[in-house]
């Protein structure tokens, strides 16, 4: 009752009144009016939408003021000390490493400009999943960071709270959260149920009441803190969370939660019912921490069959997890004490609305809420997760997860706190184990009918969609933490269930060979298994590492040791794995071994654990090794095409694993662990299972012929290559061996610079993370600029205007190249092969230019190594070994008896090995000078030294080999003849070398299994060959054979050594001697040969006795040779002649078609110059000009029936038309006050200037003073070459039959050159040339100007004829068609009616016009500066005048209006031709230039040169009266006054026509007939004041005034007549004048020129001037248009600022002009700085965007755009578009496209210049290789 009247009265009062009973000390009544006013307003069975409650809850929270006020008040309370600004996803922030405590930092905008970050390692990034600012929270960063506002501590001095301010607010809002959550609950159904389930509609509704509580948390620290005790006040949530008694509705919307809490635990109700039941039933259900792990397989659950056994296993899985655990709360359903938790759940049900998460977010400045609010994620961790997998929309979801989740875990402080009270850690592994439950599969590898490991199927959404990252990231997050990660390397079972967890990937996405035909389906799952193992794994791993760097933490390391030893025994087990690996198989994913491997590494490295102690028995080791190994030799197999059925998926996976983001997780570890096992294993055993995975031991023989049981013969070289190289990187890689991480860093920056130059970045990004973070938090290491700076040198970025553009490059240093090249390295990092050759290219380069090797190609250096660690010296005795000698041996002996597939790389290889060993000897006690050849019948070799075994002679080798071989027919001949020998023969039967590889290494297997090592060593190796183990299906028919060799390892290198030099005794006796030490560095295989040589000899005499021993005998190889060498040498120098001449006859011929190509390609450039010969004009040989056709090759004249074209580009251009007054460039507006003002451009003047005169004037004449174009006109540029129109035809034809063309459209006539490829679209016709202009050059010039004048008035009176139908006049008429439709309408029409002759007579005018401007520009602006060739090339201003002369001269001007005799003669008045309404444009107001342009297009062709100088001389009459008029506009009334009387004064002195006074006072006297002439405002003084003008001053501005016309009738000129344009002199004026004739060419320019003595009167000046100026005077408002300025600067580009940022900060914000809103992808224009929605729809207007709008009314069609958001500049030129590149690089000269990287970027001048250039050229279609259709979409 009491509320429903309170309902009725007006809020404000009521608010004001309750607010008032509340404050009184008994506030019962006020507190029940209140409640039963709630009870009414906040009724959740009224629709959501409904905002009168809402409205009701802001004026009670008010208390009577308005809202707005209320705000104010409550901020003016803030305490807060953090910023705390919630952003979304796309929201820009900064990272600064330098400030940064944990890696996620981020600072908002404001704050990060509001601190000091110079110099530091800062950059902007978008948001992904959206973020938090932390400035203010030290936990986080350094306080140096923090920005002006957050460094003031301002909790301090903040006055507190009123109590009654928030009074209300405390009543009123628990009553408002019920509220929301009660429609929660009614809104929200479960994915299962019939219905429609539509959460979005739910959220709709909400929309303004969770908007609300944002608002809320956005008033400061006051008003957080009540709503932080209303949401975690258990007592209100008892109160209110059931609903009162009776009350219906609240029972029921109270159940709905309950039913909806129920499957919240991670198991969910049923399955628990189920695993209590089968636990009944007598299933044992483990509890150990190896529960999980399913080794042991327990009977089936009663109720399943077989069938589903892998169903079975995720079942039985699930049961057991829920026993494992230590906090079993994890499993149960959720339990809520107050609003924050529900709030949470609803969160979470709802898949985590943005306003929500906004709101919850923003809350966490306050620190209670902060703690509480952590609890309570932690406590909903496992439901959330389970909440993510169900999800449809799981990646928004893992964002917004994220997006919470880092904010919390972050926090080390609090992040402890969980882990210690709520189980975080047990929590987040268990959770991780169940998730990756929902997808294991029976591994397939090894034993595939018995195997009893599981993994995760890497086809599962899961995995593929990468759903368990937010997880994972959460994980390594909190291992950052050191507190955190002790604790959980000190929780032995949590270790245990994560070994368990990893093993999961131990195994996964298996790759099996195809051998027969090609898959069908190529997978693509390794993706997902890459990025799982390294986030799933590997990173954890590396977090974990960070926190065992020193010996305090050795027990860490032991324990983790451990586990994985068990967790890998258990596998092996689960695997059924004894000794050998199944063939064709390879999975490239161990991480339980690279765990075992790295904690391995940093045990040595760091903790100084002794690492015997680590490792397990030899038994062990010999199993750990295989899976590794097994991986080394699949890559190799995989790059010997192998694999090649399996498609292209495995090259991939052979990619990633060495790749930069992989390699130090993946292949370093693998590499490390092999290295392990081989220096504690038997090294024979060792080198044999190498050779044997390598499938190449059947290679290994002294004979030529084998046969191979697993190989083809194309594949045997590679893997031996591949079996030899990873030997080599196996003994000198030292990455985990003992080098430390400065030169680890140093090592790989070096391998990438020498494979390519590298940009900064690129750099950045292939140096792997550990163990040099790059990300600067660790402090301490080297940091990677020092190192950068150290060994390389910038390339600063260089820009050839026509080529790409390119980036700042560092390129390694010479003495780089020379000392720290090391190939292994380098090929142990190249993901691509090619980059290995591209390393040693670069290499070769630098030697031939250092001069170090000139010859040759030179061979991969050889590189000292840095010393092993000592725990690792074992590693040296695989170098050491009799296997490898062997194995040496055969190799070279094979080597240089060319058997077939050995290839210098593998001579290269052994080589290597063989300097390994000679570097690394194994310390023994023995000295190696008893190394006297005993007799030891059962081996090769008498010991294991290399040094010893080096010249040690190898007499008779027995050998297994087809009949078919070439030894046994040798061999089956008498043995030698002297008895001496024979018997020594048969004596050596007995003791010739047998050698099985394979049979050796299961022998040694054997030894160590049996563990009887002292009954082994006394073993003697039978000698018979007769226990070789024979692979299992090889033909059978082999015969034994001995083979007589007598080499030693020293003999065979010589012998090498002569064959590589093709000398007979390349090495003298006594070349030891001479040899010097250093010369042996950098060379090719002879080089090394010596060296290794010279080594032997150093560090053993008996090596050196060898060696001059086997130098002195000269042998040649013993080898069946066809002809001797020297023979062999003669041939092929013959041949080696004949090839020579054969090639420089074909250069020969080159270079004449050459020359002839460019003779003709000059030829076209200019057609008309060249001169007849020099004869009267009776007898002119009229030459024709010739034309090569670029298509048919054929060359002749240009007729009318088969015309010949240039192939020309039609442009629409507004360059001319962006033009200004100053030089300077216009700035971009980058705040608000600045502005760009376009209506000082040269095309808005002329636009204003021609609709002046049409407000005055009459049309027709109007249309013919002036020019349009400026905006708009046709540009024509030429390629220069020529073809005939029909062939252009047939080429156009064929090009729209081939469908593959790209980039531009054939149908618009798009089309390219045929010769040179330069874009075209339409073709000029060349008019049938005879070169006559040229001879009236000659024709003596001595007719007096009144005749002249007269005949070029009869010219003008001829008629235009008609030109006979031809095919030339068609095609004449087709290129004025092409020209019209290049621009559009509106650049046309400019007459009062549209489509009258008058306007089509000024568009043909004008596009000469512009053409002569454009060319202009290009060459500076005046015809002086050069730029002269480049434009002249161009030009096609010639022919393009013959094509609009022939158009032109259908209209002919009516002779009553003829310009010429006003020019001319002074005419009698006319005062009754005034019929028209509106008089002719006057004189004065006429454009010359257009004037000159008209006479020359309508007057007869060709027109001879005297009446075209004719021509050019009356009208500088003209313009110089109208510079005359100008100026005396601009003269104050007293100076005007001065000068008109001085100059009637001068008036009738000599020659008073050509003095400027004169003249000036005639004009000045004339016009001030009128007042309205000069009597303009006269408030403005017109000059500034003080300045008078001096006669200097006045003849400088009359010839700046003249010069235009003067510069565009001298390129006329020089285009119709082929005249020189005049060198240049320092005085402009004068040498234009002489040059068109106005100047007799004087001998030496010794006065000052006058301006005036150009001038030529037909009739008295003074007359013609009066009369001139009489048709100005009777007019008004003419003052503009008298006062005008020719002058134009060149065009320029808007100058931008040097940092990007200003740009960025200003427009990213900003707000589009025309929809007002923020645009997605902002742009701006670089010609007139417009702001334009790049694809925005809300702009588009006829389905046109407006980035391409824009561009046609601002460019013509040409636009230049700057995307804001990608630093990126496009260019958009009619339908087509292409990227040009960024003008913006970083400190390190390079491009930040879409702001990946984020760091500053600078202004790149000479880019700019480019740009600019570009564009005034009009060349971006012929520089810009890569454009495409833009479907009017930007």
């Amino acid at each position: 009752m009491m509320a429903a009247l309170l309902l009725r009265r007006d809020k404000k009062s009521t608010a004001a009144q309750l607010k008032a009973d509340l404050n009184r000390t008994d506030n019962s009544f006020g507190v029940r009016q209140l409640q039963e006013l709630l009870d009414c307003v906040l009724n959740p069975e009224k629709p959501a939408a409904d905002t009168e409650a809402l409205d009701w809850c802001k004026c009670l929270i008010a208390g009577g003021e308005g809202f707005e006020e209320f705000c104010k008040t409550v901020r003016s309370y803030d305490n807060a000390t953090l910023c705390g600004l919630v952003w979304t996803a796309n929201f820009v922030a900064y990272r600064c490493r330098t400030c940064g405590i944990s890696p996620c930092m981020s600072l908002c905008a404001e704050c990060f400009n509001n601190g000091d970050h110079t110099s530091h390692d800062f950059n902007m990034f978008r948001s992904q999943a959206g973020g938090a600012c932390d400035c203010g929270d030290s936990n986080v960063m350094r306080e140096t960071g923090f920005c002006r506002r957050h460094r003031l501590r301002t909790g301090e001095n903040v006055p507190s709270v009123p109590r009654d301010l928030l009074l209300m607010s405390e009543m009123v809002l628990p009553r408002f959260i019920i509220c929301i959550i009660q429609y929660l609950r009614d809104g929200y159904t479960e994915p299962d149920t019939s219905t429609e389930r539509d959460l979005q509609k739910v959220l709709q509704q909400l929309e303004a009441q969770i908007s609300f509580l944002e608002d809320l948390t956005k008033m400061g620290g006051a008003m957080r803190t009540v709503l932080t005790k209303i949401l975690t006040n258990q007592e209100t949530f008892k109160d209110l969370s059931m609903g009162q008694e009776g009350n219906l509705y609240a029972k029921n919307n109270y159940e709905k939660y309950l039913s909806a809490l129920k499957n919240s635990g991670l198991v969910s109700v049923e399955e628990k019912a189920q695993a209590e039941s089968s636990a009944e039933a007598g299933e044992g259900v483990s509890t150990g921490p190896l529960g999980l792990l399913g080794t042991t397989p327990s009977p089936t659950p009663p109720g399943t069959d077989d069938q589903d056994g892998e169903q079975s296993v995720g079942q039985r899985k699930r049961v057991k997890l829920s026993s494992t655990t230590k906090d079993p709360s994890i499993m149960d359903s959720l339990k809520h004490k107050c609003f924050l938790e529900e709030l949470l759940f609803w969160t979470i049900k709802y898949e985590f609305p943005q306003k929500m998460v906004t709101f919850l977010l923003n809350m966490l400045p306050d620190q209670d809420y902060k703690i509480t609010f952590t609890k309570t994620f932690v406590q909903h961790y496992a439901f959330i997760m389970k909440t993510l997998m169900k999800s449809h929309e799981s990646d928004t979801m893992s964002n917004r997860i994220v997006h919470i989740s880092v904010q919390l875990f972050s926090n080390e402080e609090l992040a402890r706190h969980v882990t210690e009270e709520c189980q975080l850690l047990d929590i987040m592994v268990t959770v991780l184990l169940y998730m990756m439950e929902s997808c294991l599969i029976k591994s397939e590898l090894q034993d595939e009918e018995n195997n009893r490991h599981v993994v995760v199927n890497c086809g599962e959404a899961l995995l593929k969609n990468n759903t368990y990252w937010p997880l994972v990231s959460d994980f390594i997050n909190i291992l950052s933490h050191q507190s955190v990660a002790k604790k959980f390397l000190e929780d032995h079972s949590l270790l245990m269930l994560w070994m368990s967890f990893v093993s999961f990937f131990q195994g996964m996405n298996l790759n099996k060979r195809e051998l027969s035909e090609h898959v069908e389906f190529e997978s693509q799952t390794y993706y997902a298994a890459f990025a799982a193992e390294l986030e799933a794994c590997a990173q954890p791993m590396w977090g974990l590492l960070t926190h065992c760097k020193v010996k305090e933490t050795q027990e860490y390391t032991k324990t983790v040791v451990r586990y994985c030893l068990e967790t890998l025994q258990i596998w092996f087990d689960a695997i059924g794995f004894v000794d050998e690996p199944a063939p064709n198989q390879v999975t490239f994913h161990l991480p339980l071994h690279r765990y075992y491997a790295m904690f391995l590494s940093k045990a040595v490295k760091c903790q100084g654990l002794d690492l015997d102690s680590l490792l397990p028995d030899q038994e062990m080791l010999m199993k750990i090794m295989v899976h590794p190994l097994q991986i080394q030799a699949s890559l190799s197999e995989i790059h010997s095409n192998m694999w090649v059925r399996n498609g292209l998926q495995i090259k991939g996976q052979a990619m990633t694993y060495v790749q930069s983001h992989f390699c130090n997780s993946m292949i370093d570890p693998d590499i490390f662990l092999l290295q392990v096992c081989a220096s504690r294993l038997d090294p024979d055993y060792f080198i044999s299972s190498v050779f044997e995975r390598f499938k190449v031991v059947d290679l290994l023989t002294m004979a030529s012929v084998h046969q191979n049981a697993v190989l083809d013969s194309e594949q045997e070289r590679p893997m031996l290559e591949g079996a030899l190289t990873f030997l080599v990187i196996l003994c000198s890689l030292r990455i985990h061996l003992g080098m430390a991480d400065d030169e680890i860093l140093r090592a790989e920056m070096v391998s990438q610079l020498c494979m390519n130059d590298r940009t900064h970045s690129s750099l950045l990004d292939l140096i792997p993370e550990n163990p040099n973070p790059k990300s600067g938090i660790v402090p301490g290491s080297c940091s990677f600029e020092e190192m950068l700076s150290a060994v390389a040198d910038f390339k600063a970025p260089v820009f050839e205007p026509g080529g790409s553009m390119q980036q700042g490059m560092y390129t390694p240093k010479a003495e780089v190249w020379e000392k720290e090249f090391d190939p292994i390295m380098v090929v142990l990092r190249t993901v691509y092969r090619r980059d290995v050759q591209s390393a040693m290219d670069r290499y070769s380069a630098f030697l031939k230019q250092s001069g170090m090797h000139t010859t040759g190609n030179p061979w991969p250096p050889y590189k000292e190594r840095t010393p092993l660690h000592p725990c690792y010296q074992g590693l040296d005795r695989l170098l050491h070994c009799k296997t490898l000698h062997i194995v040496i041996f055969t190799l070279l002996y094979k080597i240089w008896l060319d058997h077939s597939n050995m290839s210098e790389h593998v001579l290269c290889m052994v080589l290597y090995l063989i300097e390994l060993g000679l570097d690394n000897q194994v310390q023994d006690d023995k000295e190696d000078e008893p190394c006297i050849e005993e007799h030891c019948h059962d081996s090769w070799f008498p010991g294991s030294n290399l040094l010893c075994n080096l010249h040690h002679v190898i007499n008779y080798v027995r050998v297994r080999v087809p009949e078919t071989a070439p030894e046994v027919k040798r061999d089956r001949e008498p043995p030698p003849s002297t008895s001496a020998e024979a018997s020594s023969f048969g004596q050596n039967v007995r003791e010739a070398q047998v050698f099985s590889l394979v049979a050796e290494r299961r022998r040694k297997f054997q030894e160590i299994i049996n563990r009887s090592s002292s009954e082994a060593s006394q073993a003697v190796r039978p000698k018979s060959g007769a226990t070789r183990w024979v692979p299992p299906g090889t033909p059978p028919q082999l015969v034994t054979e001995i083979l007589e060799i007598r080499e030693s390892m020293l003999s065979l290198l010589i012998k090498l050594h002569q064959k590589l030099s093709a000398k007979q005794n390349s090495l003298s006796a006594t070349w030891l001697e001479d040899a010097g030490a250093d010369s042996h560095a950098h060379g090719d295989g002879i080089t090394a040969i010596e060296r290794i040589l010279t080594k032997a000899a150093t560090r053993s005499r008996q090596s050196k006795r060898s060696i001059q021993e086997i130098c002195g005998k000269v042998s040649p190889p013993v080898a069946p040779k066809k002809n001797s060498p020297t023979d062999r040498k003669t041939d092929k120098e013959e041949r080696r002649l004949r090839a020579r001449e054969r090639q420089q006859k074909l250069l020969a011929e080159f270079a004449s078609r050459q020359k002839s190509f460019m003779e003709t390609a000059m030829d076209v450039e200019s057609p008309d110059a060249e001169a007849a010969m020099d004869l009267g004009a009776s007898e002119v040989i009229e030459s024709e000009v010739l034309y090569d056709c670029v298509i048919c090759g054929q060359s002749g004249p240009s007729t009318e029936d088969r015309p010949t074209g240039l192939v020309v580009l039609l442009q629409a251009s507004s360059v001319l038309g962006h033009r200004c007054r100053s030089d300077e460039a216009k700035k971009l507006p980058t705040t608000d006050e600045e502005h760009i003002y376009p209506g000082d451009t040269c095309g808005a003047a002329h636009d204003v200037r021609l609709s002046l005169m049409q407000r005055f004037f009459k049309d027709s004449s109007c249309l013919q003073s002036v020019s349009i174009g400026w905006d708009g006109g046709v540009y024509v540029q030429t390629c220069g070459h020529t073809l005939h129109i029909d062939c252009h035809k047939s080429y156009m034809e064929s090009l729209r039959n081939d469908q593959v063309l790209q980039g531009f459209s054939v149908d618009k006539g798009e089309f390219t050159c045929p010769l040179c490829r330069q874009f075209a679209n339409s073709v000029l016709p060349c008019r049938p040339g005879r070169s006559t202009e040229a001879v009236s050059w000659h024709m003596p010039n001595n007719k007096k100007t009144s005749v002249l004048v007269k005949e070029v008035a009869d010219l003008q009176e001829q008629l235009g004829l008609f030109p006979t139908e031809s095919n030339l006049s068609k095609e004449m008429e087709l290129v004025i068609k092409d020209i019209k439709n290049t621009t559009q309408r509106k650049y046309m029409d400019y007459g009062r009616n549209p489509g009258s002759p008058d306007n089509d007579f000024l568009f043909m005018y004008s596009v000469a016009r512009t053409n002569l401007e454009l060319e202009l520009v290009h060459r500076g602006g005046n015809l002086c500066s050069g730029g002269a060739s480049a434009t002249a090339k161009r030009s096609c201003l010639n022919q393009l005048f013959h094509v609009l002369a022939m158009h032109m001269r259908l209209y002919s001007i009516d002779s009553a209006y003829n310009p010429w005799t006003r020019l001319t003669q002074v005419a009698p008045s006319r005062e009754e031709c005034l019929d028209d309404d509106r008089p002719e444009v006057p004189m004065l107001f006429r454009d010359c230039p257009s004037l000159l342009i008209i006479f020359v297009l309508t007057m007869p062709q060709p027109l001879r040169k005297e009446h075209f100088i004719c021509l050019v001389r009356m009208l500088y009459n003209l313009q110089y009266t109208q510079a005359l008029a100008a100026l005396s506009a601009k003269f104050s009334p007293e100076e005007r006054q001065a000068w008109s009387t001085s100059g009637a004064l001068k008036k009738n002195t000599f020659n008073a026509e050509k003095s400027y006074e004169a003249l000036l006072g005639h004009v000045i006297a004339e016009l001030s007939k009128e007042k309205t002439v000069y009597e303009v405002n006269t408030e403005e003084p017109y000059m500034l004041s003080s300045s008078v003008w001096s006669p200097q001053s006045i003849e400088y501005s009359l010839q700046q005034f003249c010069l235009p016309y003067l510069r565009l009738s001298c390129l006329l000129l020089h285009h119709l007549y082929g005249d020189n344009l005049s060198g240049c002199s320092e005085d402009e004026f004068s040498s234009l004048a002489t040059c068109v004739g106005l100047l007799a060419p004087a001998p030496q320019p010794s006065n000052p020129m006058h301006s005036a003595a150009c001038l030529d009167w037909m009739v008295n000046a003074f007359d013609l001037m009066t009369q001139w100026c009489s048709e100005v005077t009777g007019l008004s408002d003419t003052q503009t248009l008298l006062v005008q300025d020719p002058q134009w600067a060149s065009p320029h580009l808007l100058c931008l600022p040097d940092n990007y940022n200003i740009i960025f900060q200003y427009y990213h914000r900003k707000a589009c002009t025309a929809c007002k809103k923020v645009p997605k992808d902002p742009a701006l224009c670089l010609v007139c700085g417009a702001f334009v929605c790049l694809k925005g729809l809300c702009c588009k207007q006829q389905g046109i965007c407006e980035c391409v709008l824009h561009s046609q009314h601002c460019g013509a069609a040409t636009g230049i755009f700057l995307l804001i958001n990608a630093s990126v500049i496009i260019i958009i030129r009619g339908h087509r578009f292409c990227l040009w590149g960024s003008v913006y690089l970083d400190a390190h000269g390079e491009e930040d496209r879409d702001l990946r990287r984020g760091k500053p970027l600078f202004l790149c001048e000479e880019r700019y210049k480019v740009l600019e250039q570009q564009w005034v050229l009009h060349t971006f279609d012929h520089i810009n290789k890569r454009w495409g259709p833009h479907y009017n979409g930007l």
